[in-house]
Order: structure tokens, then C-alpha cells, then sequence
């Protein structure tokens, strides 16, 4: 991604409408996102305004946020002093990442007051700071204290102080940059002395021309033309306000830089806001998996070592029949093994008798056979443990942030999760299965966490629907609902099947499907745990633009 001071400047001049506008509404999702509502264009828009290390932005946004029941203090302040305020201008500092937002409001009493929002995009040093017309710090998201910050201290009554950075030259004063240069690496010289460029923009500079002015003016008056783009180049992907030739043909273009935000951070956006959610429980399932890894390395060791039971019975039935010939102190006594026809070395513990070496065979028999029964069992359920919280640990990848208090709720039942205290009873929340449809118009459900697989398979599916589920990988389950499926729609829920499935970024995913009636849920198996029988397999490579493009809105 790109949001530099370039692109900066090209969004405020995309928001210019909404100076004049009214401030109707704030809301902060979380911690580190603001939303304007702002009246303009006799409509309502939605300012979204990010503070995120990794995600910090400014831009239009349409997706609807949730609100926080109980407000946090950074969103009261803006409450008292913005709401109702009329924007009245947009400023950018030179061509930096620091945005100044102008809003005319009154006070308690109706007295005109001024109010600036301060808008700093600077990665993990992001923040947005509230001040009055002297720039005295009236709130701000981040709290920068004397003691954890020696440059400056963002606190309520402190004066604001814009970030200490490098001095650096505006783009749009200059018309050569030749003279600031020397000898050194041209690019490591243009990121020092050129204000606002990302490493992005200066490499598509160096591209232009071998003349480094000429390069210049040419990327300058390329940037008068705004084509919001976006670059999928795997692993990492890019937006920038204009084409960028480095970078080869696009994945997409967009009507506004809006939309280019909005469309590459919300599934981002999602995804921060369930890792921040789930942390915990992503953390618990990966300490239990270890502790059940071991836990079956340590049984597999005691069921080899049972598997010696045999020895111990021969030995005793051997030490029995040839008990007149043993004497006292013997180490051991080669004896005829009547099963094999050879002979045997048998070792004797010299501080027993033969009839307590005998019995002491006997009782590792015992003792071996009882811990041969318990560890083949124990195995068997591990095993069944270590499949369900690896299926668990799939579904967190494409888990909704709704989902989570589920699973949460699930791991509890199953034991492996402690109960709250003083929980509060609540009604069971109805199950909602995630609709898509095939390119032939063809309804396909999804099941996104074990809850929903079981509902899917076992109440909603009928004996005749077409069943699907990844081969040997832990995954969503996916029905198309009629039957005599089409090839295309078995190739669709196929490709969902993959998609939802731990092998979701992976290509060639083995698709199992079959029909319901071949499908059973063993009785006490773990949610979301079947067999079935009868299935054919699908080789497919998940695609995410495909499965979007199935979602049902």
C-alpha cells in the first residue's frame, strides 16, 4: 500500500465537498477509528478516520460500524465539541501526513467557538488530537506523556506541537531536484529530500527517465491525473491515486479513492478486529494442541512399550515349567521356547526366587496388557481432540467477528475452555448460514464454525443434497440445496469447500462430496465431526474474487 503524503493531498482534495457540511454524529468503532457523520450534498457521508499503526487512513467510508454502548472518553469530548460543528476546511501540512480539519460550533451557552482536528497518518505513531483556536490540546486518542515521550507530550492542556521530522522539500515548489542530490544512492537521497514520497513513488520516478529532472517533472505532471488503482503482486498487494508502470498492469481500478480504501481495508479492517477479539482464544487453542501433541507422542511410546506383554507372559510360563532347574542368585536362564522351537535367554533378577521371578513376569503381564487397553483408548481420543481444535484452529482464519463468543461458548462445553464466572443465562442466539450462489443461480449454504456445520448437515440438508468437504483437511461444511447438481455447481461448492477450509491459500485442495444420506455423525462425536461414505473427489484452486463474487449480498 501507498497512503503518503501524495495520496494524502489527492483524498483532501476529494473530501472538499464536505466543507460547509454539518457534523451530525461521531462514532468510534474502536480504539483507534473515528466517524464523522457529516450532512453534505443534501446527504449524510460517513468520515472514517484511522489511527491504526498499520491501517492509519482518511477517506468516505459506506460500510456501516458498530457504535459502543458505553463511549469512551476520547468520543465524549469530540461529542460536546464537534457535534453540530460546520466544517470549515481541509489542510494538509506541506505535503506530509498530517491532515488539519477547521470546524466553526458554539459552546454550552451559544458563543461561536473554533475547533481543529488533527489528523497524523504515521504508521505506528498515528493519532488524532482535538484542540481549540490556540492549539491547546483539549483531547486526543493517543496520550503522550513527558515520561514515555521526550520529543514532545500530547495531554489535555498541553499546546499542541506538531511531530518532530525531517526537513524536507514540498514536490509541488520545486522544478528540479538535481541540486539537492549528490553523489550518493539516488533513491535513498530522494526519500530524504522529497516530502510526502513513499519508496513506491520514487521507484516509479527512477523509471521515467534517465535524466533525474526530467524523471521528475515527467512523475509530477503524471500525478495531476487521479486513477485510484490497486496492485495484486503475491504475497503483498498496493494502492496509489495514479497508474504505476513498476508495478505492471492492475488488478482494479475504482471511481473515487473512497472506494479504493474502503474496498481494500474493510476485509483488512475485519479480520485486525477479529484477531484483536480472538487473541485469547487462538492462544488456547494452540497451548492445547501442543499439550495434546505431546500427550499422544508420550501414549504411542507406553503403547510400544505394552506391545512387550507377550515377552512377559512367555517368561513366566518358561520360568514356571523349568522352575527345577533354577537356583537362587541367577541372572538369567536359557530356557526352550516350545512355541518357536529355539532356545531363549530369559534375565532373572538374582535377589529374587524363580517363583518371585516368575511372578513378577506374571504382574508385568497384567500390568502391560491394562496399559495397552488404556493407551489404544487414550490415543484414540487424543487423536479425535488434536482433529477437533485443529478443525477450530481452521475456522478462526475465516471466522466472523459474531462467530467468536460461539466458539468460545463451544470450547466451554467441551471442557477444554473454563466457564465464566457469574455468566449471565442467555437464550441461544438463531443460526444463520452464509448463502452463496453458483454461477448458474444455484444456492449454496455454508457452514463457518461447528455449530453451523452441524445444523447445515444434520437439520437443513436434505438425504438427497450433494454434501462437500475438503480431504483430510479441517474445513467448513458446504451443501447445494437440490438435487442433481450440475457440474458447474459442483465446481462452485467445491471451490467453497477449499476456500473454507485450513488449505484456503493453497492451490490443487482435494474436495470430497457426496450425498447427505451417506453422511453420519457418530454418536458423543465432537461438533462438527462426521463420516461418510460413497464420495467422489474435486481438485480445485481456491479464488477469492470467485467466491466473492458467489456471496449473496
Amino acid at each position: 500500500m501507498a497512503f503518503d503524503g501524495l495520496f494524502t493531498g489527492k483524498m483532501l482534495d476529494e473530501l472538499q465537498f464536505l466543507v460547509s457540511g454539518r457534523i451530525n454524529k461521531i462514532t468510534q468503532p474502536d480504539t483507534q477509528t473515528i466517524i464523522l457523520t457529516v450532512r453534505a450534498n443534501r446527504r449524510n457521508q460517513q468520515l472514517l478516520i484511522s489511527a491504526h499503526p498499520n491501517f492509519a487512513r482518511l477517506h468516505l467510508t459506506d460500510n456501516k460500524a458498530p457504535n459502543p454502548f458505553e463511549p469512551p472518553m476520547f468520543l465524549r469530548v469530540l461529542r460536546k465539541h464537534l457535534e453540530g460543528g460546520i466544517i470549515k476546511g481541509f489542510r494538509q501540512k506541506g505535503n506530509d501526513r498530517i491532515v488539519f480539519i477547521d470546524i466553526d460550533n458554539t459552546d454550552e451557552i451559544g458563543d461561536p467557538v473554533k475547533r481543529r482536528l488533527v489528523i497524523e497518518l504515521m504508521g505506528k505513531h498515528s493519532n488524532v488530537i482535538l484542540t481549540d483556536h490556540d492549539d491547546k490540546i483539549l483531547e486526543s486518542m493517543k496520550h503522550l506523556t513527558p515520561n514515555t515521550n521526550a520529543a514532545r507530550t500530547i495531554m489535555p492542556g498541553f499546546k499542541y506541537e506538531e511531530p518532530p521530522t525531517a526537513t524536507k522539500e514540498n514536490p509541488y515548489t520545486l522544478e528540479h531536484v538535481s541540486n539537492l542530490l549528490d553523489a550518493a544512492p539516488v533513491r535513498r537521497q530522494l526519500l530524504n529530500v522529497l516530502e510526502g514520497f513513499s519508496p513506491l513513488a520514487i521507484d516509479e520516478l527512477l523509471s521515467m527517465d534517465d535524466d533525474i529532472d526530467t524523471a521528475f517533472q515527467k512523475f509530477m505532471a503524471k500525478t495531476e491525473k487521479v486513477v485510484p488503482i490497486y496492485y495484486n503482486r503475491a504475497p503483498k498487494e498496493f494502492f496509489y491515486f495514479m497508474p504505476l508502470e513498476t508495478l505492471g498492469a492492475p488488478a482494479k481500478t475504482f471511481d473515487t479513492l473512497s472506494q479504493l480504501l474502503d474496498d481494500y481495508f474493510n476485509e483488512r479492517g475485519e479480520r485486525e478486529r477479529i484477531k484483536s477479539r480472538s487473541i485469547d482464544l487462538s492462544r488456547h487453542i494452540t497451548q492445547l494442541l501442543h499439550k495434546d501433541r505431546k500427550k499422544l507422542e508420550k501414549l504411542v511410546n507406553e503403547l510400544e512399550e505394552a506391545n512387550s506383554l507377550d515377552d512377559a507372559q512367555l517368561y513366566g510360563e518358561l520360568i514356571t515349567a523349568n522352575m527345577y532347574q533354577l537356583k537362587n542368585g541367577m541372572t538369567e536362564f536359557e530356557a526352550f521356547n516350545y512355541y518357536t522351537n529355539e532356545n531363549i535367554t530369559i534375565p532373572l533378577n538374582p535377589r529374587k526366587t524363580p517363583a518371585e521371578n516368575a511372578q513378577y513376569y506374571y504382574k508385568q503381564y497384567n500390568k502391560l496388557k491394562t496399559r495397552k487397553v488404556h493407551a489404544a483408548s487414550q490415543i484414540k481420543e487424543t487423536e479425535e481432540e488434536i482433529d477437533y481444535l485443529e478443525n477450530l484452529e481452521g475456522q478462526l482464519s475465516y471466522i466472523t467477528y459474531e462467530d467468536i463468543e460461539g466458539m468460545r461458548e463451544e470450547l466451554m462445553e467441551q471442557g477444554l475452555l473454563r466457564k465464566r464466572q457469574k455468566q449471565k443465562s442467555k437464550g441461544k442466539d438463531k443460526i444463520v448460514l452464509e448463502k452463496y450462489q453458483s454461477s448458474e443461480g444455484t444456492e449454496i449454504l455454508v457452514g463457518k464454525n461447528n455449530l453451523q456445520n452441524d445444523y447445515l448437515t444434520n437439520k437443513v440438508a436434505r438425504k438427497d443434497y450433494t454434501w462437500f468437504h475438503t480431504k483430510d483437511i479441517p474445513g467448513s461444511h458446504v451443501v447445494i440445496m437440490k438435487k442433481d447438481p450440475s457440474d458447474s455447481d459442483l465446481m462452485d461448492a467445491a471451490m467453497l469447500a477449499a476456500y473454507y477450509s485450513k488449505a484456503g491459500q493453497s492451490a490443487s485442495v482435494p474436495v470430497d462430496y457426496t450425498l447427505i444420506r451417506h453422511v453420519h455423525k457418530p454418536s458423543g462425536a465432537k461438533p462438527g465431526f462426521v463420516t461418510y461414505t460413497d464420495q467422489s473427489t474435486i481438485y480445485v484452486d481456491p479464488e477469492k474474487q470467485t467466491v466473492d463474487q458467489m456471496r449473496v449480498k
